[in-house]
């Protein structure tokens, strides 16, 4: 059974730092460019952050220079952290494991909510 954990998210003041984290199975990470994406009130699903296997990255404009995607193959875990964070980032954040010549999976969400 595939499962993506998502955990680390709550309440931030702006200019704040919170980590997320996504726990996968271990059958898909090794096979999977990871991702995170978000969505605020309202608006639809939007990319924040993606991974390949290999570690190669890419962001969103709105998040570049202050988020930063990594993920720990050992672990099957992968992560996000976020720095000097702003109201505009409030929004539900979601893991996405996209298999290599295969399906995509996405993990329940954890609610990231920024204080002014």
């Amino acid at each position: 059974q595939v499962q993506l954990v998502e955990s680390g998210g709550g309440l931030v003041q702006a200019g704040g730092s919170l980590r997320l984290s996504c726990a996968a199975s271990r059958n898909i990470f090794s096979m999977s460019a990871m991702g995170w994406y978000r969505q605020a009130p309202g608006k639809q699903r939007e990319l924040v952050a993606t991974i390949t296997r290999g570690g190669s990255t890419n962001y969103a404009d709105s998040v570049k220079g202050r988020f930063t995607i990594s993920r720990d193959n050992a672990e099957s875990t992968l992560y996000l952290q976020r720095n000097n964070l702003k109201p505009e980032d409030k929004a539900v954040y979601y893991c996405n494991a996209n298999v290599w010549l295969g399906p995509t999976y996405w993990g329940q969400g954890t609610q990231v909510t920024v204080s002014s």
